[in-house]
Parts: C-alpha cells; sequence; structure tokens
C-alpha cells in the first residue's frame, strides 16, 4: 500500500473520531449554553437562533414530563379525605427518615415554602361593616409596565409594583438579591415578600398566600392594591413555562382581567387583557398564589380582605387542598389539582409535624407524576422534593432533581441542588451533599438553608 493511500485512510479515521468524541460531548457542550446568551442570539437573529435549536433540539433535547413514581409496597397510603377533613390522629413523624445531625440541616419549617405570609395576622374586628358591592369594573390609574431583563419576571413586577407606591427602584436593584446570578431560574414568592418586609426600611409590607380567587383580585384592585400572581405560560416555541403578571383591573361586563406582562407587554401601559376562565385555567397551575405589597399603616384593611381562611397559614391549607380536591372530582386527570393537593398536603405537614399529610402529600404527587407533569414544574415548585425526604422516599427526591438537572434552565435553581443534598445526606453520601450543597450556593449564594446544611456539614458558620 502507498504511503499517500496509508495516510489517507489515517486522515480519515482520524476524523472519524473526532466527529464520534464530539458527538458524545456535543450534548453537554449545546446544554451548558448559558440562557441569556440563546435569548440574545434570538432577539439578534432569529435564523441563526433557530439552526441553533434545531441542533440544540437533536442533540439534547427536553424531556416531554418529568420521570413517574417508583411503587414503594413498604408505603402505608393514608385518607386524603379525611386528611383535609382534619378527620386523622395525629401521629408524630417518625424521626428514623431523617438522618440526624449535629445542626439542622433543613431550613425553616417555611423555606421550602412557596409562598408563605411574613406578616402577623391581624384579627378582623368584630364590628366590621358589612363590605359594599364591588363595582363592576375598576383599573388603577397609574400601574406602569416594565420590560423584563433576561430571565427577570419575578423582579421586574415586584419593581412595577413598588414603583406604583412611589416606591423609586430598578428591576436590576432588585435582583441583585433577589437573583444575583442572572441564569437563575426562579424567584419564589415568599422569598419575594422577605424581600419587601426585610429590605425597604419598613416602608412596605408584603403578603404571600395561595388559594386565592377571582373575586378575592377584585377586592383588593376596588381598594387600590395592585395584585402580583404566578401563573403557567404557554409560548409557541418552547412550551411550558412559569411567570408572573401583576393584575390591576378587571372587567365584569367584558369578563376580562388585565395585567403588565413584563415579558410579551404591550408597552404603551394599557395592559394584556385575558378573560377570566383562561385567566384561572394558568393561574390554577401555581396554585391560584398570589402576594400583595402594602403599606405597613394598610395591615388591617389587607387582612380584612384576605379574610380568616387565608390569613391563618394552616386554614390556608387546607382550603387549598379542599379546593383541588373538588378540582380532581371533576377531572381526575387534572395533573396540576393533583399536584396542587400535594403542596397543600405537604404544607400541613410542615406545620404539623405529622408524617401523614406528608404520606397524603407524596400520594397526590405520585398521581400528578403518572398523569405527566411539565418538565420544568420543578424549576419553581419544589414541595415534591418536601413530601418525599420526609417520608423517606430519597430515590424519588434525587430522581426528580437529576431529571430537573439534565436542563440547563434546571441547573439553575438553588433548591433543586439542596433538596438533592439532602436526601443524599439522609443516604449517608455526605461527601456528595456537601458537593451539592456547595452547587447550590454557587446558583445563588443567598441561598441561606444551602448554607445552614453545609455549616452543618464542614463545621462552618
Amino acid at each position: 500500500m502507498k504511503k499517500r493511500t496509508k495516510n489517507l485512510i489515517l486522515i480519515v479515521a482520524g476524523i472519524q473520531v473526532v466527529l464520534i468524541i464530539g458527538l458524545l460531548v456535543l450534548p453537554g457542550v449545546v446544554g451548558a449554553i448559558p440562557g441569556r446568551y440563546r435569548v440574545a442570539l434570538q432577539e439578534r437573529s432569529p435564523f441563526l437562533s433557530n439552526i441553533v435549536e434545531g441542533v440544540i433540539d437533536q442533540v439534547s433535547p427536553m424531556a416531554t414530563a418529568l420521570p413517574v413514581a417508583v411503587a414503594s409496597a413498604s408505603e402505608n397510603e393514608v385518607d386524603i379525605n379525611a386528611l383535609i377533613s382534619g378527620a386523622v390522629t395525629a401521629v408524630p413523624e417518625p424521626t428514623a427518615t431523617v438522618k440526624p445531625t449535629e445542626a439542622p440541616t433543613e431550613a425553616p419549617e417555611t423555606a421550602d415554602a412557596t409562598p408563605r405570609p411574613t406578616n402577623t395576622p391581624v384579627p378582623t374586628p368584630t364590628n366590621t361593616p358589612t363590605p359594599e358591592p364591588l363595582p363592576v369594573s375598576h383599573i388603577l390609574d397609574g400601574m406602569g409596565v416594565i420590560r423584563q431583563t433576561f430571565n427577570n419576571c419575578g423582579p421586574a413586577n415586584l419593581t412595577q409594583t413598588l414603583n406604583f407606591l412611589g416606591y423609586d427602584i430598578t428591576q436590576e436593584e432588585v435582583a441583585e438579591y433577589l437573583k444575583p446570578n442572572s441564569e437563575d431560574r426562579n424567584v419564589s414568592p415568599w422569598q419575594i415578600a422577605d424581600y419587601v418586609n426585610e429590605r425597604t426600611g419598613g416602608s412596605f409590607k408584603a403578603s404571600a398566600h395561595s388559594g386565592g380567587t377571582l373575586e378575592l383580585l377584585k377586592q383588593f384592585i376596588a381598594a387600590g392594591y395592585p395584585v402580583v400572581i404566578e401563573k403557567g405560560y404557554e409560548l409557541p416555541d418552547s412550551g411550558w413555562w412559569g411567570h408572573y403578571l401583576t393584575v390591576f383591573g378587571y372587567d365584569d361586563e367584558a369578563g376580562v382581567i388585565y395585567s403588565q406582562d413584563s415579558y410579551l407587554g404591550p408597552w404603551d401601559g394599557s395592559g394584556r387583557t385575558d378573560d377570566y376562565e383562561e385567566f384561572e385555567f394558568y393561574w390554577q397551575q401555581f396554585n391560584y398564589t398570589f402576594y400583595v405589597v402594602y403599606y405597613p399603616s394598610q395591615e388591617a384593611e389587607v387582612q380584612a380582605i384576605l379574610g380568616p381562611e387565608l390569613s391563618d397559614p394552616m386554614a390556608m391549607w387546607r382550603t387549598v387542598a379542599a379546593r383541588a380536591q373538588s378540582e380532581i372530582d371533576a377531572d381526575p386527570q387534572n395533573m396540576f389539582a393533583w399536584f396542587n393537593l400535594g403542596s397543600a398536603l405537604t404544607e400541613m405537614g410542615v406545620r404539623t409535624g405529622e408524617a401523614q399529610y406528608y404520606q397524603g402529600g407524596a400520594q397526590a404527587y405520585d398521581q400528578a407524576r403518572e398523569i405527566g407533569l411539565p418538565p420544568r414544574m420543578l424549576w419553581y415548585q419544589f414541595r415534591p422534593y418536601m413530601a418525599y425526604w420526609k417520608i423517606g422516599r430519597h430515590e424519588d427526591v434525587i430522581a426528580l432533581a437529576d431529571a430537573t438537572l439534565e436542563t440547563q434552565g434546571g441547573r439553575n435553581v438553588e433548591e433543586t441542588f439542596w433538596y438533592k443534598g439532602l436526601a443524599l445526606e439522609s443516604q449517608g453520601l455526605i461527601s456528595d451533599a456537601i458537593t451539592n450543597y456547595q452547587a447550590a450556593l454557587e446558583v445563588n449564594h443567598n441561598a441561606y438553608y444551602a448554607q445552614w446544611s453545609l455549616d452543618a456539614l464542614t463545621g462552618g458558620g
């Protein structure tokens, strides 16, 4: 064989080896491309962006749903209806499901709770007059809109609300604390409420809740309060996401809600409109969650609008659970209703310490996963991790975390690493747990719960 022929064969073989190696590493490479660069490319060159996204879809496709649960023969199912009604006998949570440490590695009971009320409820006076009928329509004047920067709907919507109330602040200033890493995919309502309560110098208060209704939104708007809601968001080119909207008006005759959308606009301040049915459809996907910002002097009025069912956390979650169960009864294939039921039961477990609530939550989550949850679901809501972890189903925690970490966005959610770390620690895998706690802090160095968990294992603090 001629030398030239041999060299040609070697060159061809080398090219094949390089191509094979390239194909093997390509999914990891494209998966690591920061989201802000992909968005920037879409804005500057849709044609090139479509090519890049097409390649990414081929070599690193997103799963169609989160993985289903692995049935556990050792589980003892509980009667969820009895849990909702309160007709259960209190059973202390078994301590064997959580590995003891010298200091607690779990954040405070509400660290995972999205949302949590951060204000002390003020009882509604017994002589409160009967409220006047709501106006047929009402729109708050002066509610501006802010075009969010990359992945910044949480800070942008809070900024819209604070600006409306006369507080001069930018979304960049808000994000500096809430999202020091611009790639961080989620800011939870309880984090936003904490920011308002702790970092606005006492000028404002905020209260976050689940279980809102259209009637409640109308009451707040008619009283002069904009309300920020968390909702599902369907985009034609990329599927299901989570999003915030600032609601500032309604019209019963037209049957529409007015809101400012920091992502899609419109940018003239007129607001987007959604008919009531569509609005509730997407709001349900985040358990009808909302928060309201107000002046401290308005505390009593806000609590009166909320009423006892939403002012008291346990009453709120019991109400949320009952609502979710009624939606399941109407449509057993409603995965979001099952998820909401799991979240409510898990929160009831957090507040009572009773393992049966976590078990009920896990049962509801199992049903939601069986039907098929959106793959980005755990970018925004994290209570399944808590429910499974509390009853010792650590492999489910790890499986859900790993599925989320397969996505570029999921790797930028600090809670994913933290809960995986808790599960690994409970399995005695301390070194791996430390690695995950550190990863959580790399995503968001303000994730104090991850720092507490890390300090408990390393002697820091």
